[in-house]
């Protein structure tokens, strides 16, 4: 698996302030929704070239970045792994890391809120294309991959374990023994299960979580029939009047940035809690990847959205109107059809079902 350094995203300023730059061109975007109005021989010629140069914008990554300071390596991909799938990491035995990102619900867990030891107050994001996503978290508390992989076990309203007894757990079996000392050959064997070589292992393998080639990248690679036409003029509409690719640019469909999209109540109030001087940070959530987006329901932070047709007509309507409200959103004025075209696009971003074999854990 080829290796190389996530790409700069932008400035810690910018991600603070929530400001979502889109990867694509405004003017490209007026001369495709220009051209919607001529003829169709007229639109077929004129039209390919800047719709072509807009596809590329979206082509799917297939190298996954690993940091210098966590190479990958076959053994420590391995471990982690077994560890994703471990219920020993989890206070009462009975919860992994697989409880809430199951690989057969594109790694969510499909419900609403999150359920730990406790009912969780936020959704269970998805996995896929976690490798690009420079901070992490609705309210983008963890800095590295590295640093999201222990927090959710030492919560006690989540996995409920402390680091000592989750180490001890690993410590006391000897495949895992084996397995961390094959994955780290430099440290001290009786030092290998260590927690900074847990949370190593554990992102090595989420970063190979990606999604499967959909429809939509067939259609960007040259296949016309691959998506219908619905879903092509829904595509203009996302990157143009609907302004969605403001924020869900690029390859993942995310900028990675922090948007008020004006749906979250009063006292949910986001990244706001790490930055309660910021205005535009009060009720910001992570702006989430669509990739398999059509299998992910229910939508947004809190899981309060139940399908697609209900996420496009919020945008519509444009939330509510506050200070902290990001300067994108606003009332869209789409007509039912174009409502319909955006959901029938983004369908198209999912991909067939792979099949995923847990591994067997050492006991």
């Amino acid at each position: 698996m080829a290796k190389r350094h996530p790409a700069d995203t932008g400035s810690a300023s910018r991600q603070a302030q929530g400001f979502a730059v889109g990867r694509v061109s405004r003017l490209m975007r007026c001369v495709l929704l220009a051209l919607l109005a001529l003829p169709c021989a007229v639109l077929a010629s004129r039209a390919d070239e800047p719709l072509q140069d807009l596809k590329a914008q979206y082509r799917r990554e297939t190298t996954v970045p690993f940091p210098s300071s966590d190479p990958y390596s076959a053994a420590k991909l391995r471990l982690g792994r077994m560890l994703f799938f471990e219920p020993k990491l989890s206070g009462p035995g009975t919860r992994s890391c697989a409880t809430c990102h199951n690989p057969a619900l594109s790694w969510g867990d499909g419900l609403p809120r999150a359920v730990g030891e406790q009912a969780l107050t936020l959704r269970s994001p998805t996995l896929l294309g976690v490798a690009w996503i420079p901070v992490l978290g609705w309210d983008g508390k963890y800095p590295t991959l590295e640093d999201v992989a222990i927090g959710p076990m030492l919560s006690p309203a989540n996995m409920n374990i402390t680091e000592r007894e989750a180490l001890r757990r690993l410590s006391a079996i000897a495949g895992y023994r084996a397995a961390f000392a094959e994955a780290f050959p430099r440290s001290d064997p009786h030092e290998a299960v260590s927690r900074t070589h847990l949370e190593q292992a554990l992102a090595t393998f989420e970063r190979t979580i990606v999604a499967a080639p959909a429809p939509f990248d067939a259609w960007i690679e040259g296949n016309e029939e691959a998506i219908g036409e619905r879903a092509k003029r829904g595509f203009l509409l996302f990157t143009g009047k609907a302004g969605c690719a403001e924020c869900h640019s690029g390859p993942n469909f995310t900028d990675g940035s922090f948007q008020d999209i004006g749906l979250a109540a009063e006292d949910d109030i986001g990244r706001g809690r790490l930055f309660p001087s910021s205005v535009k940070l009060q009720h910001a959530f992570k702006v989430p990847t669509l990739r398999d987006v059509a299998r992910r329901a229910p939508y947004m932070h809190d899981g309060s959205l139940p399908d697609l047709a209900a996420v496009v007509a919020a945008y519509d309507q444009g939330g509510i109107d506050r200070p902290s409200r990001s300067e994108l959103i606003h009332p869209l004025s789409l007509t039912p059809e174009e409502r319909s075209e955006l959901v029938a696009f983004l369908r198209t971003l999912t991909g067939d079902p792979q099949p995923f074999e847990a591994p067997e854990l050492p006991r």
